[in-house]
């Protein structure tokens, strides 16, 4: 298996862990989702880039881009559908500072 590229991310999250409250810690269950991904979703779904565009502030490419993205969807689906607790952590990813692009 290929060492992973660093990943460039912009934003950290305020929040590392999201839990519902309909069930008691002890029983819950959680799925991670890692910094690039939260930054996959932030800039595809909130900040409305194209693939292509996301991709090149992260340094990776498109199809890259679209892996983390499909990745992080899945796990926060998986986490609503099925009650889980949501952790943001972990990630081969270094936090990029200044202007955008």
């Amino acid at each position: 298996m290929r060492p992973q590229k660093i990943r460039w991310v912009r934003c950290l999250p305020g929040e590392r862990c999201f839990r519902p409250k309909c069930k008691k810690p002890g029983r819950l269950e959680g799925v991670e989702v890692t910094i690039d991904e939260f930054e996959a979703v932030r800039l595809a779904d909130l900040e409305e880039m194209t693939h292509a565009q996301a991709a090149q502030l992260m340094g990776v490419s498109r199809p890259t881009f679209t892996r983390i993205l499909s990745s992080a969807h899945k796990k926060v689906a998986d986490g609503l559908v099925n009650i889980k607790a949501i952790k943001i952590e972990g990630g081969c990813c270094r936090i990029k500072t200044g202007r955008l692009g």
